[in-house]
């Protein structure tokens, strides 16, 4: 038995989740709950900067209650299991929430232990992450204090958030060394899973043309395997099953991801790789559970998992909830657009924009979007998290 029923549960109370039920609350839905356990919401596309010593990893967190809804229900609590059947989901605690509408938006899982060694390595001995909020000031501490050998930024296979982070902090590390003149003295490797840096050619050219000016090693179709703490080494995993031991002095590792377990063994999973919650790519609602539907980066959509992704999945989700509740024909479409904003410096920053098809979608079409501009480098420091915690957040952007 249901403890408590809610008109439409969204299950997440980050980007998605707030930015969902803030729009439906604009729309005139009252009975609105987010399940969220988090005392704390990030605003994560700033880790990066932290980890390149250009931000403070204060400035990227709120308390949760700053973000939430004034008239949406706080559930402080942790999803453990979704029953779409009998239109309910169970906490961990054991209480049971039933929903005319489910919105499925929790995030991502870090699967930290997928990388042998790795989990154990993080935080110390020169090992760093900035996917973790705890670990970005580390890697600053890391890249400050190296003045000679070997640095190794990973990137790993499948789906993950942000997947131009992991090249990112490459390119922030390099531009700090050369300023401080040791640039000659590291040899720098980045290990991507991809054929190029970019799924794009024109990106990748110039992403190409950034590595070759700092003389960064670039290792394509190739992954970090395992992690050698004792021995400061990674092996590296080449397409065809060949391996390379690679020394490092400073290591900023990206762990493997996958929608959270309890997805995974839920009927709303695809049950393929990375378990995501099957939703059609244009509508987001589920292919077999007409009343629940799924955003950002627990869904199964082909974009880049990105907050920009989200910024225009959400009016679409909404829209179509409408809809669905009012018995008329889902019309919102998503067309993929995601947005990948690379910082090749501590002043110049690429903004991919893209659909589903890679066509190139630029927001401001005076910049050439294959090229790094400095312009850019205001946008992603201060523009774009001024727009996500006053706009976005609030249902307005």
């Amino acid at each position: 038995m249901a403890t408590a029923k809610h008109q439409i549960v969204i299950v997440g109370g980050g980007t998605a989740g707030i930015s969902v039920a803030a729009r439906l609350l604009r729309r005139g839905y009252s009975d609105v709950a987010v399940i969220e356990p988090s005392e704390t919401h990030y605003y994560q596309p700033l880790w990066t900067l932290v980890g390149g010593g250009q931000a403070e990893a204060s400035t990227t967190a709120r308390p949760e209650a700053s973000v939430m809804p004034r008239n949406a229900t706080w559930i402080r609590n942790a999803v453990a299991a979704v029953d779409p059947d009998n239109n309910t989901v169970t906490c961990a605690d054991g209480t049971d929430y039933e929903y005319d509408v489910l919105v499925v938006c929790p995030g991502i899982q870090l699967d930290w232990d997928r990388t042998e060694g790795l989990a154990d390595a993080l935080g110390k001995d020169g090992v760093s992450s900035n996917y973790r909020f705890d670990l970005a000031p580390r890697t600053w501490d890391f890249i400050r204090d190296l003045r000679s050998g070997t640095a190794v930024f990973a990137m790993p296979s499948g789906p993950i958030k942000c997947a131009g982070a992991p090249q990112k902090i490459a390119y922030l590390a390099s531009d700090y060394w050369r300023k401080q003149g040791v640039l000659k003295d590291i040899d720098v490797h980045l290990v991507v899973p991809t054929p190029r840096l970019f799924g794009i050619p024109a990106i990748a050219d110039s992403l190409d043309a950034v590595a070759a000016d700092y003389g960064i090693t670039v290792h394509t179709n190739a992954e970090v395997t395992a992690v050698d703490a004792a021995a400061h080494k990674v092996t590296v995993t080449a397409e065809g099953g060949s391996n390379i031991a690679l020394p490092y002095d400073v290591l900023h590792a990206v762990p493997r991801q996958s929608a959270p377990d309890w997805i995974k063994a839920s009927p709303v999973s695809t049950g393929a790789a990375g378990g995501y919650v099957e939703i059609d790519k244009h509508t987001m609602q589920h292919v077999r559970y007409p009343n629940v539907f799924s955003l950002g980066d627990a869904g199964s959509s082909p974009n880049s998992k990105t907050g920009a992704a989200i910024r225009k999945q959400a009016p679409v989700v909404v829209d179509n909830i409408e809809a669905l509740l009012t018995r008329r024909p889902l019309t919102a479409s998503y067309n993929g657009y995601g947005s990948c904003p690379i910082v090749t410096s501590s002043h110049a920053m690429l903004l991919a924009e893209f659909d589903y098809d890679l066509n190139l979608t630029p927001s401001f079409p005076l910049l050439d979007p294959t090229k790094p501009h400095r312009g850019y480098w205001y946008l992603k420091k201060y523009g774009l998290p001024y727009m996500y915690w006053n706009l976005m957040l609030k249902g307005l952007a």
